[in-house]
Parts: structure tokens; sequence; C-alpha cells
């Protein structure tokens, strides 16, 4: 795997704007969630990943494809961090006519990912 980007201001806005590709952006979703890649064995080790997600996906999901682990992904969120891509960087959504659903689950994981920086106290900077 690729080395991924920091977790920060500029990499959300990143995959906002499709300037990141959609592997790297799954790459990020999965480290957050615990999931690493073991190159020796080549299996995943999810020592760190919740319960609630290892049960449902013991291979960390792709996230672009997958409906079904976006929506968990999104109700994974906590109700109070739901708008902080509107709230925190001033994301105000794409033009109609102008997503689909892949964008929309880009947004859905750099939500994800705002929201755990804010609960974990990563910087934003």
């Amino acid at each position: 795997m690729a080395q991924i980007p920091p977790l920060n201001t500029e990499t959300l806005w990143q995959i906002l704007n499709e300037e990141l590709d959609d592997d790297t952006v799954n790459q990020l979703v999965w480290h957050y969630l615990g999931y690493r890649y073991d190159p020796e064995t080549s299996q995943w080790d999810c020592t760190n990943v919740p319960p609630e997600w290892y049960e449902k996906y013991p291979e960390p999901p792709n996230f672009i494809e997958s409906r079904p682990a976006t929506t968990k992904l999104t109700r994974s969120i906590p109700k109070e961090n739901k708008q902080l891509l509107k709230e925190q960087l001033g994301f105000k959504g794409y033009k109609i006519g102008e997503f689909g659903p892949r964008q929309t689950r880009r947004a859905t994981m750099a939500n994800w990912l705002l929201s755990y920086m804010k609960d974990t106290g990563l910087s934003q900077e």
C-alpha cells in the first residue's frame, strides 16, 4: 500500500475536489478505522478495528463502490458532527447535475475523517 497523506484540512479538500485518487481516500478511512495491511503475510490486521466494523467487514470495504459500507460510515458519524464539512470547512456541497454517487461517497468519507479529527483532537492544520 502506498503512503497515505496526512490527515488535515488540505487533505480533506483534496478528497472533496477529487485531487486524491479513490484508492488513497479509501486507504485513509481504512487507516483511521484501524485496518492495517501486513505485506509479510498478505493479510489485514484488524486488531484495532472496532467490532461493529470487523464483524461486517473483516477486510476493509471499498467505500466508493459499496453503498452499504458508506451508509454504515454515515451512521457512525455522531449527530453533532454531521454538518462539520459545512460548519468547519465552509463546504457548500456539489452543484446539481455535477455530482453522482461517487462524489457523495467521497464527501461522506471526508466528513467521517473530519469527525474523527474532532473527536480525537487531531489538529486541522
